[in-house]
């Protein structure tokens, strides 16, 4: 990231979205996991995975957060790569739901779909299968052998990034979901995308994490090295317009959770802007107090910990993704966490970056018997209760 200096001596960057000179770092986590979603097949591993500083500074032009300490070249994007959330019921009804609005709202039937970051393929292929549709997935971490069934007719996977090199590959729709936050420099991304849809009637729907839940709502498990940016509504409507797309709606979803935006490329090199609803002087507020909400809520989980050992109770986290690989690295909960529950089947038996945790299905707990179950996201809280009543437990279930 481009630096120059305040007039105190301390570092002002330059905004990856807007170009604005002066953000200045108002959180450090350092030496943290690098990836979140990439497991290792030993305990040795895992706790030699790579690492890397998170250095937050805050852009008051556009509301963009980012990462002024993110090394691309620690970045790797390959087949062990896994944060599919398509194994939860709660998370699948989401996406089908999701999946049917867009299929709705655009008249996808007989069309084409593009989605750029398709993961394993399932949101695209719930696409095209209620529609009738065509699509191809851009991915370079997409791996055939775990597609569920035969590929259906019209489905095509590229095992790349989608760039202008793609640009004969037409469409009526163009989804990104959780992909552009992994994305340094994103206005070269967006204006890729811009080049590659020309003038063609294509709709474009982007969704990323939210980071006024992040700030607002204290979800400090969602600040990982994998996203060098963090988007508020403003950051994200101002990178679209500034590429050339008109943007028709910018909307919170998931529970506040996940932003998402809907665009169509606009007759003008700039676009016009959705209503800004995002209001600068409470995100300056929620940045100026977030250093020290992490810390009180880094310290209170210290403490919850420390009374459960004590207590010499056996608790375990459910949910081996982003927020709970930080989790365990934040508080070092080696000692107090033995194991890691996940229902995705790809990541059992694998181990947890940076503490090392086995990940493990929820039968296991059957036998484990845990007095405690940490649930590393709310949304899920009922689920989990349901999964573990099934299985005839009956242990406290807390949320972070």
């Amino acid at each position: 990231m481009t630096a120059n200096k305040h007039t105190d001596g301390s570092e002002a960057h330059r905004c990856p979205v807007c170009g604005t000179s002066g953000a200045g770092v108002f959180f450090e986590a350092l030496q943290v996991p690098v990836h979140c979603n990439v497991l290792w097949p030993t305990q040795a591993e895992a706790l030699a995975a790579p690492r890397g500083d998170i250095r937050l500074a805050f852009c008051e032009a556009c509301g963009h957060i980012f990462n002024v300490a993110f090394d691309p070249s620690l970045m790797t994007y390959t087949q062990q790569y896994e944060n599919s959330l398509h194994f939860s019921p709660r998370f699948q009804q989401f996406a089908e739901s999701l999946a049917a609005r867009l299929v709705e709202r655009y008249n996808l039937h007989g069309k084409d779909i593009i989605e750029i970051g398709c993961g394993k393929g399932d949101f695209l292929r719930l696409l095209c299968e209620l529609g009738g549709n065509r699509g191809v997935g851009f991915d370079p971490s997409y791996d055939p052998a775990l597609m569920d069934g035969d590929l259906p007719d019209g489905l095509t996977f590229v095992q790349d990034f989608y760039s202008p090199h793609y640009a004969d590959y037409k469409a009526d729709l163009i989804c990104c979901r959780h992909v552009l936050e992994h994305i340094e420099q994103p206005t070269a991304f967006i204006a890729n995308v811009r080049r590659a849809v020309g003038m063609q009637d294509a709709a474009l729907y982007f969704e990323v994490p939210n980071v006024l839940y992040t700030l607002r709502d204290r979800g400090i498990w969602d600040v990982i090295y994998e996203h060098p940016s963090y988007y508020s509504a403003a950051s994200l409507g101002a990178l679209f317009t500034a590429s050339g797309f008109d943007v028709h709606s910018l909307e919170e979803t998931y529970q506040g959770q996940f932003l998402s935006v809907e665009a169509t490329p606009a007759a003008a090199a700039v676009g016009r802007q959705h209503a800004a609803t995002s209001d600068r002087q409470a995100m300056r507020r929620l940045v100026s107090s977030f250093a020290e909400s992490y810390r009180t809520k880094v310290s209170a989980w210290q403490r919850t910990l420390a009374n459960i050992t004590t207590a010499g109770q056996r608790a375990v986290i459910w949910g081996a993704g982003s927020k709970g690989v930080t989790f365990l690295n934040t508080l070092r909960a080696q000692d107090s966490i033995g194991f890691v529950v996940d229902i995705n089947p790809r990541k059992q038996g694998q181990y947890v970056a940076g503490t090392g945790q086995e990940i493990v299905p929820p039968e296991f707990l059957q036998e484990y018997r845990p007095d405690v179950v940490i649930v590393m996201n709310p949304i899920y809280m009922q689920e989990i209760q349901q999964m573990t009543a099934d299985l005839g437990l009956m242990p406290t279930l807390i949320h972070v």
